[in-house]
């Protein structure tokens, strides 16, 4: 008798936990075709345009092939099927589609953005041959892949500026000399313009550093010299480029807008569906005015870094404003650029990590994710962001900490020191470990991804109102693709359920088309004015909703 009422009690644990999970388990990826949540679940979207969730990689940080402890490209294309394994119908993978890769160029830095030949590969990541068999086997996969591209300066090791900078000494700066910026003005001393040691009183313009020389925009060898470079690699099969530092591409007669204007029109000649995402750190008003160059997209910086909308907002549960905040970005960005594409991001290797944002723990981290997947426009995803990986205590102001290796096992650590010996904390364990887990962060992006893939009306679609509940802690807007409408819609709150209803001029006979549950079983919530929410459901116009959830509805019409 004892043995049956365990095994009883045993059966309605299990059936407690399936019910606190429910919102993160297969039923996250269903469509609801009708109003008691009956339905199969949707197809999953393969992207041909230039739509993409990207995969943004620290190539000498992520893994490492041959065992000299540097991350390489044989390296990734042995990871490629964690990325995409090119069947849609698994869950195995993340099922990102494109990837962004770090400079590959030779340089003599561990960073390589002093590039000192444009066209090759630096030996520690491989070669051209390795590179060409990478695009290969993107292909395969239907990944993307776009280089970080660097045309505001080189390294002192380029054979041009080698040449322009011994002509210089010698007084010449009528030959190589014209690729880049060279004054005799003296004012310009200690402004970021360095001294041409052994010369005349000559200085050239180096804002990053000494060794990162700034390429004169303005020349027409230099421009010549980028189309030969952009034809190089584009004719290689990649997708397009990530600009670095396209706020600082302003010489005497040229300004970014111009110089970008000119850069993406030249790269059409060799692909018309090339992509192209700048670096752009300065204010969104700023950001609207260089969208006016013509470029796809531009990194939305503010809503990145702990102070950025995503973070602060999902934590301080500010939904309704961040809701607007998102509604302004698209309008003023597809104002300056009808066809611009947002690309919103949490971090990159420029900042401390996502993961040390949340100091609340893994509910918000998967909330945020679910924020910004699910956003018009692109999604950048740094590597090792998705297990929460972060920089460690008392290391925040080295970058290198930011490139930390990619934390694949938690019980076999990767050899990896190619960052100086950098390393990174991953409190939630490797990808081996949360991979095990349904309740993990890792698990949960793989969710949200697939929802992402299954809606691409999402990222394709323009944010046209802001549907208030009433409720400053949800989050929620319309998009508009092609005649269709798509309301999402995120409960911010991390403990409070919520019953939200649905009105025939928010949406007209609305489905549930995904949902997503960023609460756990280790972390429930603390409290609930409606305790029986324990997963996202819709019926009879009623949306209820647990604390930190998502819901994606569309029309049945």
């Amino acid at each position: 008798m004892k043995k049956v009422i365990s095994i009883m009690l045993m059966l309605v644990m299990v059936l407690a936990c399936f019910t606190l999970a429910a919102c993160e388990g297969e039923s996250s990826t269903a469509e609801q075709k009708n109003e008691n949540n009956e339905g199969a679940e949707l197809p999953v979207h393969v992207s041909e345009d230039k739509f993409r969730s990207y995969y943004h990689i620290w190539v000498c940080a992520f893994e490492d092939s041959n065992g000299d402890e540097t991350g390489d490209l044989q390296g990734i294309i042995n990871k490629l099927d964690y990325i995409n394994d090119g069947n849609p119908e698994t869950d195995t993978d993340l099922g990102l589609d494109a990837i962004w890769l770090s400079p590959i160029m030779p340089s003599d830095s561990y960073h390589k953005y002093d590039v000192d030949d444009y066209m090759d590969i630096d030996p520690e990541f491989g070669d051209l041959e390795t590179f060409d068999r990478l695009i290969e086997e993107c292909d395969k996969r239907g990944i993307d892949v776009i280089l970080d591209l660097v045309l505001n300066h080189c390294g002192t090791g380029h054979e041009l500026w080698r040449s322009a900078y011994t002509e210089a000494k010698a007084g010449n700066l009528e030959g190589d000399a014209r690729y880049y910026r060279f004054t005799t003005d003296g004012s310009v001393a200690g402004t970021g313009w360095r001294s041409v040691l052994g010369g005349t009183r000559l200085w050239y313009e180096g804002q990053f550093s000494p060794e990162m020389p700034e390429w004169n925009l303005e020349y027409e060898g230099t421009r010549a010299y980028f189309e030969e470079v952009a034809k190089f690699w584009l004719e290689r099969g990649v997708a397009g480029f990530r600009l670095d530092a396209v706020m600082y591409m302003t010489d005497e007669t040229t300004d970014g807008t111009e110089f970008l204007n000119w850069f993406y029109k030249t790269a059409q000649k060799y692909n018309p569906d090339v992509y192209m995402v700048g670096e752009n750190w300065q204010s969104n008003p700023e950001i609207y005015n260089t969208y006016k160059s013509g470029i796809d997209s531009q990194f939305a910086f503010s809503f990145a870094t702990g102070s950025g909308y995503f973070p602060s907002y999902t934590i301080a549960g500010r939904g309704e404003n961040l809701a607007n905040q998102l509604k302004k970005f698209d309008e003023k960005s597809k104002e300056a650029n009808p066809d611009a594409i947002n690309a919103f991001f949490l971090s990159n290797h420029d900042m401390v990590r996502s993961g040390n944002y949340f100091a609340n723990g893994l509910a918000d981290q998967k909330m945020a994710a679910a924020v910004y997947l699910l956003t018009p426009g692109n999604s950048f995803t740094y590597y090792g962001e998705e297990i929460g990986m972060e920089v460690p205590e008392g290391c925040s102001d080295n970058d290198a900490f930011y490139r930390g290796a990619m934390n694949w096992d938690e019980e076999n650590p990767n050899p990896i020191w190619c960052t100086a010996e950098a390393y990174s904390d991953c409190p939630y364990g490797g990808v081996e470990q949360q991979t095990k887990d349904p309740d993990s962060l890792l698990s949960f992006y793989r969710d949200a991804i697939k929802v992402k893939n299954q809606n691409p009306q999402i990222a394709r679609g323009d944010i046209t109102q802001v549907i208030s509940f009433g409720d400053s802690s949800v989050c929620a807007f319309k998009v508009e693709y092609e005649g269709k409408e798509t309301i999402v819609v995120h409960n911010l709150s991390d403990d409070e359920g919520k019953t939200l209803t649905l009105t025939e001029d928010m949406l007209r006979s609305p489905v549930l088309r995904g949902k997503l549950c960023a609460l756990t079983q280790t972390q429930p919530q603390q409290a609930q004015s409606e305790a029986e929410i324990t997963d996202v459901t819709f019926s009879k116009a009623e949306l209820k909703m647990p604390p930190h959830s998502t819901a994606v509805l569309g029309s049945a019409e």
